[in-house]
């Protein structure tokens, strides 16, 4: 029921910057958390950053310094600034949005957007 619209994905070339963004639609009850995970080829989904509704940020130890994570509540959109990218940072970014509902918690994930960043 929950739509996540996920942009700003492309080709950058190392050092330079991206700027993703995802829209929460749909079943919109109480989000607690919204984040940005990351799958490269032939590795797990990781964690990149995480902002909760009290504002509270965390980020990967890779991407510290360099990503900033952002939401505006009005729009349920979240943000992640990549600056500095490096090839490494080449994966599908996923969106996700965490929900607090009568003491349940639920998830929801977008499609996936491609980030390559070349040398």
């Amino acid at each position: 029921q929950v739509q996540l619209v996920e942009s700003g994905g492309g080709l950058v070339q190392a050092g330079g910057s991206l700027r993703l963004s995802c829209a929460a639609s749909g079943s919109i009850f109480s989000i607690n958390a919204m984040g940005w995970y990351r799958q490269a080829p032939g590795k797990q989904r990781e964690l990149v950053a995480v902002v909760t509704s009290g504002d509270t940020t965390n980020y990967a130890d890779s991407v510290k310094g360099r990503f900033t994570i952002s939401r505006d509540s009005a729009k349920n959109t979240v943000y992640l600034q990549m600056n500095s990218l490096k090839p490494e940072d080449t994966a599908v970014y996923y969106c996700n949005v965490q929900q607090l509902w009568i003491g349940r918690r639920y998830d929801d994930w977008g499609q996936g957007t491609q980030v390559i960043v070349s040398s």
